[in-house]
């Protein structure tokens, strides 16, 4: 026998047993990813895998944990970034151990800092991403966020009397004060932080409703977030970041003039469902809806800021059209668990679209439309319309903002600049004041 026959009879000799098992390493999925999200509203957490990933949880309690087995993985070092991953004011999450529970089997320990109801649920490759685990992580108890804007304002309001009170008290000391030296005052204790005190849900009280009735409540929308960057400018500048930051300074703005309160439907970096958005305005009783983008487009040539209503007898343009569909991918983007009980639910409170709410919505538009005409360019002189899900409220006017076209090289350094956004914020600012003040429905709430 040659030597290379043995070599190849050998080879064929121990090839099943070199060959890799079923559900062994060679073909167990590989993390590619893992991110945290944490907000008020909930945290967020994601696994992302080339492959779809096998996974149970189950919750302790004393103390509050949430132990999730991951299958056919083997512990490396993607996973042990998790541990890393936890920020410290993570309203849920305390720590996460990670561990190889079983030879096929890694344990994720999530030891939290209150209990939660968590959801589970996996999403198919899209956009930049491959298969995704998502863990999101519930208060059991939401709070009541209309209260919450409420005791806000009221405790802002406090604040403001005290402040002005405490100068008119230190003028009127200068005043009284003897010409001759002095020793120094000693320094004025720090004022006490205001602190809105924590309501169990149920009915108003007539003194809430009152205080309710006489805000103007204003829903700011800052499109995307999260696993959602949204569009994404030439330099690297991301939509999610830029609107914001706008959205952030409006809601001072807003909230600085006389009986109006803005809120804003996410704060921070973390995903909002698109019909979620739209809840949170109705849950607040909101009597504006503004959702901000800043869009692109396949040329980069496109320029100018545009403002949209709903339309549901199809869309007023090709671009409106186009945009329309874009936004309405989001919840592909970001990730929707599907299997929520109330979707269908959700979903038809969605389509209830009227024609006083599209009505108003266009008056309120073509207002902002020519406010924000005086800061920047326009691409179009008219409020557009399409079938955005976001603008569906049917008993809220409605509008979306592109405040620019991120994807111009141009309009995006202006989308950097801090002095263009105050300029922004001032014009939409302005533009909601001015709405209010002549729109028969809110004119003379405020004296109520």
């Amino acid at each position: 026998m040659t030597m290379q026959r043995r070599d190849t009879l050998l080879m064929l000799l121990t090839a099943p047993l070199l060959a890799p098992a079923a559900g062994s390493e060679a073909t167990a999925p590989t993390i590619v990813g893992v991110r945290m999200w944490p907000a008020a509203d909930y945290t967020r957490v994601t696994l992302e895998s080339d492959r779809p990933l096998q996974a149970e949880h189950v919750l302790l309690s004393n103390p509050p944990r949430l132990v999730v087995d991951l299958k056919g993985l083997t512990l490396d070092a993607a996973l042990r970034e998790l541990v890393g991953a936890v920020r410290p004011d993570d309203p849920y999450v305390a720590l996460v151990r990670v561990g190889q529970y079983l030879p096929d089997t890694v344990r994720l320990v999530f030891d939290l800092k209150q209990a939660v109801l968590p959801q589970r649920f996996a999403l198919t490759p899209v956009a930049a991403y491959q298969h995704r685990l998502v863990l999101d992580l519930y208060p059991t108890v939401a709070p009541d966020p209309l209260l919450a804007l409420v005791q806000e304002k009221e405790a802002a309001e406090t604040a403001a009397a005290q402040a002005m009170q405490d100068a008119l008290g230190e003028l009127i000391a200068r005043v009284d004060r003897p010409l001759s030296p002095a020793l120094p005052a000693p320094p004025s204790p720090p004022p006490t932080p205001s602190v809105i005190t924590p309501r169990p849900r149920g009915p108003l009280t007539a003194d809430e409703k009152r205080a309710v009735d006489r805000l103007l409540i204003v829903a700011l929308d800052p499109g995307h977030g999260g696993e959602d960057p949204g569009a994404i400018g030439p330099t690297g500048l991301q939509e999610k970041d830029v609107v914001l930051a706008i959205g952030l300074a409006l809601r001072e703005r807003l909230n600085a003039l006389p009986g109006v309160r803005a809120m804003l439907t996410r704060d921070g970096d973390f995903f909002v469902p698109l019909h979620e958005r739209v809840a949170k305005a109705r849950r607040v009783q909101a009597d504006l809806f503004v959702s901000i983008h800043a869009d692109a487009f396949t040329r980069p040539q496109a320029r100018g800021a545009s403002v949209f209503a709903l339309s549901t007898r199809g869309a007023s343009s090709t671009m409106a059209r186009w945009m329309a569909q874009k936004e309405n991918a989001a919840d592909l983007v970001g990730g929707v668990n599907l299997n929520v009980a109330d979707r269908q639910v959700m979903q038809a409170m969605l389509d209830m679209s009227t024609t006083a709410q599209i009505r108003d919505s266009l008056t309120i538009g073509r207002e902002l439309l020519r406010r924000i005409g005086q800061v920047g360019d326009l691409h179009k002189r008219q409020v557009e319309q399409a079938g955005f899900a976001v603008l569906k409220a049917p008993d809220i006017p409605s509008v979306l903002v592109e405040t620019a076209f991120i994807s111009n090289p141009e309009e995006e350094a202006k989308l950097r600049s801090p002095r263009f956004r105050r300029q922004l914020v001032e014009a939409l600012a302005e533009g909601i004041r001015r709405w209010f003040a002549t729109h028969p429905a809110f004119a003379d709430r405020r004296t109520a």
